[in-house]
């Protein structure tokens, strides 16, 4: 029997040199993207930290943290956007065993 829902977690790092305007505009397009396809459970605005090494010699971040409960085939699209959306440095979707 296939899964219906499963519960997923997604940090992504937006670029730190965004406005601040600009960096809460993606941050509710993401929200209201999750939002509209799954059930949002918790999002945590992490704020500006440094990178572990450069990334597109940038050494820092806005690290945003985002758990939601979802069909298996939204995570997939999802990563999709954030590839494709300028100002998104990395991103990671991983599932939540709890």
């Amino acid at each position: 029997m296939a899964k219906v829902a499963e519960k997923y977690e997604c940090m992504y790092i937006l670029n730190p040199n965004l406005t601040e305007e600009e960096t809460n505009a993606l941050v509710e397009k993401f929200k209201a993207l999750v939002e509209q396809h799954a059930t949002l459970d918790e999002m945590e605005l992490m704020g500006k930290r440094k990178l572990a090494y450069e990334i597109n010699y940038l050494s820092e971040g806005y690290y945003v943290l985002i758990k939601f409960s979802g069909a298996p085939d939204f995570p997939a699209e999802l990563d999709r956007i954030l590839g494709i959306t300028d100002g998104v440095i990395r991103s990671l979707i991983t599932v939540r065993y709890e």
